[in-house]
């Protein structure tokens, strides 16, 4: 993570990540993404009056598509890369298929980037998925299973979108409770105080029947 203060650094980010990025011809592209491309962007703000703070996150990813070997025709490193892609396409669209299910068990942990994804999928938050398809009638069979997916995708219901907030409220509440933890601890010390009064009288009274 880096800490940025403008979208200039954001961008001069992007440039890096866009680099880094590995790129390479097959027999069906002149410029195949190898990889995924992820800028995950992490905010928090404060109000200075209220003293509540937000925080979100916003995760901007560009998926590299799936691949088809004997169309592509790579074979070597192109071959793990297009197997890695192919691999982490269907974890995603196994968590995708158990939140459409609304199954107990998701299973966000088959597949890095269905980790960086678990809070924009699994949690309250709103998510945009936009999908492109070739219109070469040699690709019917991709573009089909891609549109399928995203029929998928458009039945799935994360909820209602909510803010992370730690603000006043929250701050009052917790002074609330340690008020009436203090409350407790005082009445109990009472309680204890008395118990020892009531104690020492009854011994006094058993002394003086004696006597």
């Amino acid at each position: 993570m880096h800490p940025v203060k403008s979208t200039g650094d954001v961008i001069k980010l992007m440039d890096i990540g866009l680099k880094n990025r590995a790129k390479s011809s097959t027999s069906m592209n002149e410029r195949s993404s190898r990889s995924h491309s992820v800028v995950s962007i992490h905010v928090r703000g404060a109000d200075k009056k209220s003293g509540s703070t937000l925080q979100g996150n916003l995760h901007l990813i560009d998926l590299a598509g799936s691949e088809r070997i004997d169309r592509s025709e790579v074979v070597g490193d192109r071959l793990k890369e297009a197997q890695h892609i192919n691999k982490s396409l269907s974890a995603l669209g196994d968590v995708i298929f158990a939140l459409s299910q609304k199954s107990s068990h998701i299973p966000y942990r088959n597949s890095k980037l269905t980790q960086i994804l678990q809070s924009s999928l699994g949690g309250h938050a709103k998510t945009l998925m936009l999908v492109q398809i070739n219109s070469d009638v040699k690709s019917y069979s991709e573009s089909l299973s891609t549109l399928k997916f995203a029929e998928r995708v458009s039945g799935v219901e994360l909820g209602v979108a909510k803010s992370t907030k730690d603000g006043r409220d929250v701050r009052e509440l917790m002074e609330q409770v340690a008020s009436l933890k203090d409350t407790i601890s005082t009445k109990d010390e009472e309680i204890e105080r008395l118990q020892l009064l009531k104690d020492l009288k009854n011994v006094s009274n058993t002394e003086k029947l004696e006597d």
